[in-house]
């Protein structure tokens, strides 16, 4: 049984390796081992990762059976759009999924942010797992974003968003 909580630094390590497997078994197949590598490279640094665990306006969940961590959801508000809250990172251990852990990552995140309206996130277009979960709970495409601003990773992204409860 998995239990929704807040990461602790001591959490990040095996954050980190869900991750990397997650990454490589999500995208290896629509851009390639290498890209993923730069990418886990870039994204998911033990200071990258440590620096979402300190955010204060953000939430960087884990599900934990009490040995393994099983899923992670990272979420902040946003600086640019008002009452918005962006959704970064929902991923669930290859092995463990379908099982109600992103689910369950996820409605914890929905109430975590009490002055947000709207939860928005971007989803690689190919990843139909994700944008089955996504549209399952409630979420609509708005919009695309190309990526191709410097220092963004150049990989399309549909936008999707969703109203939270009670707004």
């Amino acid at each position: 049984m998995y239990f929704v909580r807040t990461a602790a630094e001591g959490d990040l390590e095996k954050v980190r390796a869900l991750l990397v497997e997650s990454f490589h078994a999500t995208y290896d197949d629509l851009h390639g081992k290498a890209r993923v590598d730069e990418l886990i490279a870039h994204l998911l640094s033990p200071p990258a990762l440590k620096a979402r665990l300190l955010r204060k306006d953000a939430e960087f969940l884990v599900a934990d059976d009490g040995r393994n961590i099983g899923g992670m959801g990272y979420a902040v508000m946003s600086k640019e759009l008002t009452k918005t809250v962006m959704l970064h990172l929902l991923y669930v251990s290859p092995a463990l999924q379908r099982q109600g852990i992103g689910r369950d990552i996820f409605a914890e995140l929905e109430t975590c942010f009490p002055d947000a309206e709207i939860m928005r996130l971007e989803v690689e277009p190919r990843n139909a797992a994700a944008i089955a979960f996504y549209r399952a709970h409630g979420f609509t495409e708005v919009g695309r974003n190309e990526n191709k601003a410097p220092g963004q990773s150049g990989i399309p992204a549909l936008i999707f968003e969703k109203a939270l409860e009670g707004h």
